[in-house]
């Protein structure tokens, strides 16, 4: 059985994130963002990859404490349906989906990407904006400062878009709330 924590008098307790996410890249950003907004985020990277379940999130959350602010996510690419599907039906999450890449979420920092567009494509207009070569699970420095410098036009960009379709990415939804904890 999970342990609750407690509340202290008079403070006001931010909710703790469980990030649950499948590849370096997805954990390599959300440290990025744990690092920004300072605020208290766990990632759980690739342990299971797809093979996540809303019993294996609950099994891991057994031990740990926990409180009924608490926020799961599940950060995913969104490319494989079959895969979109399952994390759809776990109960009690917010699914966070790029299509096809979390790198598609990068580039709509630097562009508003309305085509169709494959991983290798982001990967490879990633490398032409920031003018350097891309590796996957890793922000170097000109790409943190294009992800702080341009957030807010990603922001509207991805809110244009449509959830789950190539190109598409709800990356804003996770800004939207770390933002709105940040500032209360």
């Amino acid at each position: 059985m999970s342990r609750t924590r407690r509340e202290p008098r008079g403070k006001k307790i931010n909710p703790h994130f469980w990030v649950f996410c499948e590849g370096e890249t997805e954990e390599a950003y959300v440290k990025f963002l744990r690092s920004n907004y300072r605020l208290h985020i766990e990632i759980i990277p690739k342990i299971v990859g797809n093979k996540i379940t809303e019993k294996f999130i609950k099994n891991y959350k057994k031990d740990k404490p926990i409180h009924e602010k608490d926020v799961d996510f599940l950060i995913y690419d969104a490319d494989v349906p079959e895969l979109l599907e399952k994390l759809k039906k776990i109960k009690n999450t917010v699914l966070i989906a790029s299509n096809p890449s979390i790198e598609l979420w990068f580039l709509l920092h630097y562009k508003n990407q309305k085509a169709e567009i494959s991983a290798t494509e982001c990967i490879k207009e990633l490398c032409n904006r920031n003018r350097n070569t891309y590796k996957k699970g890793l922000i170097d420095n000109k790409l943190a400062s294009k992800l702080n410098e341009n957030k807010y036009e990603a922001l509207k960009r991805a809110k244009n878009s449509s959830l789950f379709q190539n190109p598409s990415s709800n990356m804003n939804e996770l800004i939207d709330i770390l933002d709105k904890i940040k500032r209360n």
